[in-house]
């Protein structure tokens, strides 16, 4: 037996009567734009072996501490643009009610003009489905970012995914392999600084993230309270350790924010300034070359990635220094 979600953030939900214990609880989510269910929704995984997100086929699984506990979230692509979903867990429903923000329901794309250079253009009618994913999740965003400052990607991967397995909770449900959900605020503050430094986690990191935790309820009241991005930038950037590209990367996926600019990222503005111009440029030029586009810099920045123009590798790497055995 279903009915109708009501209207909201949820409409277009169909959801299905509270199944019997020990069965998941189910959704068809019908969105009212084009969907593309992986592009859209796997900006929210942090590499290939997070232990909070695994593809298996046609299914994407997300685990994820709700703020009614941890839940695990299987979507799949279903007839005619349907997004089926199901979730386990005490968090299902809080889940299952955030299908649609994540897979962009609250995107809007009102005043974007994607003719302003034919690279975008292309990118935008190529794919009509990129969505601005939101998790509403932003403690875990923010853990994520802190996670990813002054490191590479790969460095900052293995760490999250040695925490979450080490002191966060196992995802409930018949997931494809063990997957975990983040700790609580209060876990992340009490894991202890010889775990933060065998994840491969430098000192200023575990700090930043320990000191945001002991506030971390309400930090995170004060973001979702804000009216904009502007001001959530405010809130995030009065923390300590907690800077600009921080902030940037922590609305993106939290809040799906689309004028979010991660500035003093270590590739970003090359590869804006190689696709929109040819040459790199420094995050002052990238900025320059965004504004154009103000308020939909980051829809610009997803579609620049989506058209698979990149700048030719000829420089060093960033290194990859590790520290866990000093």
């Amino acid at each position: 037996m279903t009915s109708v979600a009501p209207t909201g953030r949820a409409a277009g939900v169909v959801r299905e009567s509270l199944p019997d214990a020990g069965r998941p609880l189910e959704t068809e989510y019908r969105p009212r734009h084009p969907l593309d269910l992986r592009r859209t929704v796997l900006v929210q995984r942090r590499g290939a072996n997070d232990p909070a997100f695994v593809v298996a086929g046609p299914v994407l699984w997300r685990a994820s501490r709700t703020p009614e506990g941890v839940a695990t979230l299987a979507l799949r692509e279903g007839a005619g643009g349907a997004v089926r979903a199901a979730a386990w867990g005490p968090g299902r429903e809080w889940a299952l009610a955030q299908v649609p923000a994540l897979c962009g329901a609250d995107d809007d794309p009102t005043g974007f003009d994607a003719s302003k250079h034919p690279l975008i253009a292309d990118a935008h009618r190529r794919n009509p489905g990129l969505r601005l994913s939101a998790t509403g999740l932003v403690f875990d965003a923010l853990a994520c970012a802190i996670f990813e400052q002054k490191i590479t990607g790969m460095q900052a991967f293995a760490a999250w995914r040695r925490l979450l397995t080490r002191f966060g909770e196992r995802a409930p449900g018949p997931t494809p392999r063990a997957m975990f959900a983040p700790p609580t605020i209060d876990g992340w503050r009490r894991i202890p600084s010889w775990a933060w430094h065998r994840a491969g986690l430098e000192p200023p990191q575990a700090k930043t993230l320990v000191r945001a935790a002991q506030r971390g309820e309400s930090l995170v009241r004060s973001v979702l309270a804000a009216d904009d991005g502007e001001a959530v930038d405010r809130v995030l950037v009065s923390q300590p350790g907690i800077g600009p590209w921080t902030s940037a990367e922590t609305r993106i996926r939290a809040l799906g924010d689309p004028d979010a600019v991660s500035v003093g990222d270590y590739h970003l503005a090359h590869e804006v300034g190689y696709a929109l111009t040819g040459k790199r440029v420094d995050d002052d030029g990238m900025l320059r070359l965004l504004a154009p586009w103000a308020g939909q810099r980051q829809r610009v920045i997803r579609l620049i990635y989506a058209s698979g123009v990149s700048e030719p590798r000829r420089g060093p790497r960033m290194s990859i220094n590790d520290n866990r055995e000093r």
